[in-house]
């Protein structure tokens, strides 16, 4: 990246959150000039999950579509824009895969706002489509790294060997949908994160009804020694879970991002509260906008540490009562 521009500005998971988000750029300081926000000295960095869930999701997309054609912003894939091209992609003749996500209850379930709100622009969900397929799934720059769950080095070594660059293509694609191949795993990695499996196969019901038997974890646990240690979710596990000790297979599973790594912004947890570092060198600005949370920005100038007063946010639920 040449420096062309005096900072860059980190925006977590709209989820078809289109008000809020114009109302943060213009908090940024960004203004429509031919009908695309953009600022004078300032780039926009999108951390994914543009779709899905929020009301106007196709509002959302041609906003920073918009930008990212212009070169007012950036933007890497997150896990919901690779579902969504996933669940519209027809398998391989002979893979025995009508489409490379099963149209089953729950991914439909996921995904149905961004089906529905587009039903009658085919031409342009193709078009979104394709657009997705061509997203980065990460930035790395000296100063700062951008992924939208997972910074792991080894899957983006790997990547890098086999792809010669930070998209993916047909091939990949459908190699993803396979669960035994190392495109499987590398997706899962950065687009997902990080699990564990709940010990002795317990199941966890999360707050918006989805039984989960795997329960989402920091990659930036220092030594850490009990389940409490590493989750990183909104739903606490349950008390006699979180007080038991992580076993050697857990150890193997985790990741670890040590604090001499350059900065890092990722999206994808659903935090809530007031935006703060998670790390010092770490950035998780996805505060639940579309759960009537906040959607938050980080405003990166030179600075190697998260600076707290440097993140900036839409109040999303305090919006909604203004306008009404």
């Amino acid at each position: 990246m040449g420096y062309a521009y005096e900072g860059y500005d980190l925006i977590g998971d709209v989820h078809g959150c289109a008000l809020s988000l114009q109302l943060l750029l213009s908090k940024l300081g960004y203004s429509k000039k031919a009908g695309v926000y953009q600022h004078p000295r300032r780039q926009a960095v999108f951390l994914g999950d543009i779709v899905d869930r929020g009301p106007r999701i196709r509002e959302a997309l041609h906003i920073v579509r918009d930008m990212v054609d212009g070169g007012h912003a950036q933007i890497v894939m997150g896990n919901h824009e690779f579902n969504y091209l996933s669940y519209l992609t027809p398998g391989l003749p002979g893979s025995g895969m009508e489409y490379l996500r099963t149209h089953n209850r729950r991914h439909l379930r996921i995904l149905n706002e961004t089906l529905e709100q587009f039903a009658n622009y085919p031409q342009e969900q193709q078009e979104f489509l394709q657009w997705i397929k061509e997203m980065p799934l990460f930035l790395d720059y000296e100063q700062f790294r951008v992924v939208h769950a997972c910074w792991s080095q080894e899957h983006i070594t790997q990547f890098l060997r086999t792809q010669g660059g930070n998209q993916i293509d047909d091939a990949y694609l459908h190699r993803s949908a396979h669960h035994d191949t190392p495109e499987w795993e590398t997706m899962d990695r950065l687009l997902r994160g990080t699990h564990l499996k709940m010990p002795n196969d317990e199941v966890m019901v999360s707050k918006d009804g989805y039984k989960r038997r795997f329960f989402r974890t920091k990659f930036w646990a220092q030594q850490p020694q009990y389940y409490i240690d590493v989750v990183f979710q909104p739903d606490p596990l349950p008390e006699h879970v979180a007080r038991m000790p992580l076993t050697e297979q857990d150890y193997q599973d985790l990741l670890y991002y040590s604090s001499d790594e350059p900065l890092l912004f990722i999206g994808h947890y659903w935090c809530d509260g007031e935006p703060k570092a998670v790390a010092p060198n770490i950035a998780c600005i996805d505060y639940s906008a579309v759960k009537f949370g906040k959607l938050v920005a980080y405003r990166l100038d030179n600075e190697r540490e998260i600076d707290p007063a440097k993140f900036i946010w839409v109040d999303v639920l305090k919006e909604i009562k203004d306008e009404s």
